[in-house]
């Protein structure tokens, strides 16, 4: 069904929810009340025992301003009179559930370490028996039309970012809370934050994103202008539960919104107008979320905020001892005013992959991107397959068939020295479409060794899980998203208009407000980019630029960058180079 959204001044699609009956596990119906959890409970198989008594309330109602009740279950350190608090806002539910019971990071592939959680932690979410044991409460509140809570499920936007406006003031003014309020949460979790830190809500003290993508649009539903058609959001929402509607974005408002507009202009939030502390955390090799979540570190406006870019997925840095160790710092600064030295922490610090080999972790840096970075301009000469330092005189042409799924064209040089590519890399290209009137462009940067191995950096801890993933290894690629060679990057060619402003040739800013479609056997200048990164690559190994008409680097059938996704695609694509034709890698290096 549509609903008009004034604001919008569009008919938005939502779709009924799947029912809280075919949740599997079972969703826990509400059962308001109170309890003592006590210390050196266990309360999960394998989890610590608690380190101090916990009171539970459990299926609170938190009012909104447009009349529903949203549910959430508070978790406070017993005999303390009063706390901050740190809130989760989750659409996975607070307790119980698929993603709690089956998905949680100790039971899925990762085989992080059951002894890291209290088994009182919610997916993606803080656990409260670390934070309660350091004198904070943590609030996890099950989103609008999520579970038990009243309302229509909502996806980013403004009218999330009011749902936890209005619940961290309703926080605030408990007479166990200090009025200090703070955010976070891994990837769902983590992007709400901007939503709602945007608003600007007084009592919001500061926010830890934990890899949360900023614009959905330009991320991941249409990076480059491109569909992402892979199975993982339907996955996602096939274990997602509720009473009411839910937004249907992926689907109906996908097909029917195809360019930027005020629908998907409503899910970036002005993160200029974030003005308070910010711990960002970040990492090279995330499909969804390395791009926004590093963007938005740049743009809000806090004096206060610090990036950390580490080398493993996701879930297993936000459930890492020294990970939370170093966020209840951060919180102990802002929520209680301790004097610990929390500002003195580098502003950035960077994980430098070097895959096949030994990552530098936490290397201190004073901003990104790196103001020590030099620019390295490599030409593409078709002729030889290089990327050049030197100018290529001649014009030539490397063609592909763009509707073969084994066809590429490379270019690539062999390092003579050690090189650090550290910050945003572009391609700018001139491509012609010999019979389409359009062009779907993947492109991808990656290393090889010496005999011309590609070489890959594994964001897994495991020894089996690692043995495993490496047994995967197909033509020379493994599977995403657990390994990553490098970054990619795509563009739909009649999606190629810039912003003028926001554009750089490092950075080129799509609009996607309009499509311009090629004439067939025009010749029309790109700028592909790729998503940031940091890596080392060694003398004697080989950097290799592969463009194509389907998805290079590691590729995932069951999620992002899904190898057979649809694509305008039709006939030979040409890729000049040489002469009046200045195709180049923009390469940043690091000294």
């Amino acid at each position: 069904m549509d609903k008009f959204i004034a604001e919008l001044g569009l008919n938005v699609a939502f779709r009924k929810s799947t029912p809280l009956s075919e949740s599997k596990p079972p969703l826990p119906e509400p059962a308001p009340g109170t309890i003592k959890l006590e210390k050196g409970s266990v309360n999960a198989e394998g989890a610590y025992p608690l380190p101090c008594d916990i009171l539970l309330q459990r299926d609170v109602s938190i009012p909104m301003r447009d009349g529903n009740q949203l549910l959430a279950d508070i978790y406070r350190p017993v005999d303390v009179e009063s706390v901050p608090a740190i809130v989760a806002y989750t659409q996975y539910s607070k307790r119980g559930g698929y993603w709690n019971e089956e998905y949680a990071p100790a039971r899925n592939i990762l085989r992080v370490p059951a002894s890291y959680f209290s088994g009182l932690d919610s997916f993606e979410a803080p656990d409260p028996g670390y934070w309660c044991e350091h004198g904070y409460a943590v609030v996890v509140i099950d989103a609008a039309g999520t579970g038990y809570s009243g309302g229509d499920a909502k996806f980013q936007g403004t009218a999330v970012g009011r749902d936890v406006y209005d619940a961290i003031e309703w926080i605030a003014e408990q007479d166990w809370s200090t009025g200090k309020i703070g955010m976070n949460g891994n990837s769902y979790l983590a992007a709400n934050q901007w939503g709602v830190a945007a608003l600007q809500p007084p009592h919001l003290t500061a926010i830890a994103p934990w890899e949360g993508l900023s614009d959905f649009y330009r991320n991941n539903l249409f990076r480059g202008g491109i569909r992402e058609n892979g199975p993982f959001w339907n996955d996602i929402h096939s274990h997602l539960h509720g009473q009411g509607l839910e937004e249907d974005t992926v689907h109906e408002n996908g097909d029917r919104f195809p360019l930027f507009n005020a629908y998907w202009a409503d899910k970036v939030a002005d993160l200029s107008s974030i003005s308070i502390p910010a711990y960002v955390v970040a990492s090279w090799s995330n499909a969804i979320h390395t791009h926004g979540t590093i963007q938005a570190f740049r743009e809000i406006s806090s004096e206060h905020k610090w990036l950390r870019v580490h080398n493993n997925i996701e879930w297993i840095d936000i459930s890492d001892p020294d990970s939370q160790a170093d966020l209840r710092k951060f919180f102990d600064h802002y929520l209680k005013g301790v004097d610990n030295g929390w500002e003195k922490t580098p502003p950035v610090r960077l994980s430098v992959l070097d895959p096949g080999g030994a990552d530098v972790v936490g290397r201190a840096e004073q901003e990104w991107p790196l103001a020590r970075q030099q620019w390295r301009t490599l030409k593409l000469d078709a002729a030889t397959g290089a990327l050049t330092d030197g100018e290529v005189e001649q014009e030539h042409v490397a063609a592909y068939d763009s509707e073969d799924r084994d066809a590429s064209v490379k270019f690539s040089f062999v390092a003579t020295e050690e090189i650090e590519v550290t910050g945003y890399l572009n391609l700018h290209l001139w491509v012609e479409a010999a019979d389409a009137q359009d062009m779907d462009l993947f492109a991808a940067l990656y290393k090889e060794n010496a005999d011309g191995k590609r070489m890959h950096h594994l964001s897994v801890r495991d020894p089996a899980v690692r043995s495993f993933i490496k047994s995967q290894e197909k033509d020379g690629k493994l599977p995403g998203p657990i390994s990553y060679a490098g970054p990619t990057g795509r563009l739909r060619v009649s999606h190629r208009a810039l912003d003028p402003v926001r554009s750089t040739p490092a950075e080129p800013f799509l609009t996607h407000e309009k499509e311009e479609l090629l004439e067939p056997g025009s010749v029309v200048p790109v700028e592909l980019s790729l998503w940031p990164t940091s890596m080392v690559v060694h003398a004697g190994e080989r950097l290799v630029v592969e463009i194509a008409g389907h998805p290079v680097g590691p590729v995932n059938p069951n999620g992002f960058a899904n190898p057979n996704m649809p694509t305008r695609n039709r006939g030979e694509h040409r890729i000049h180079t040489g002469g009046s034709f200045d195709s180049h890698l923009l390469l940043p290096v690091v000294p």
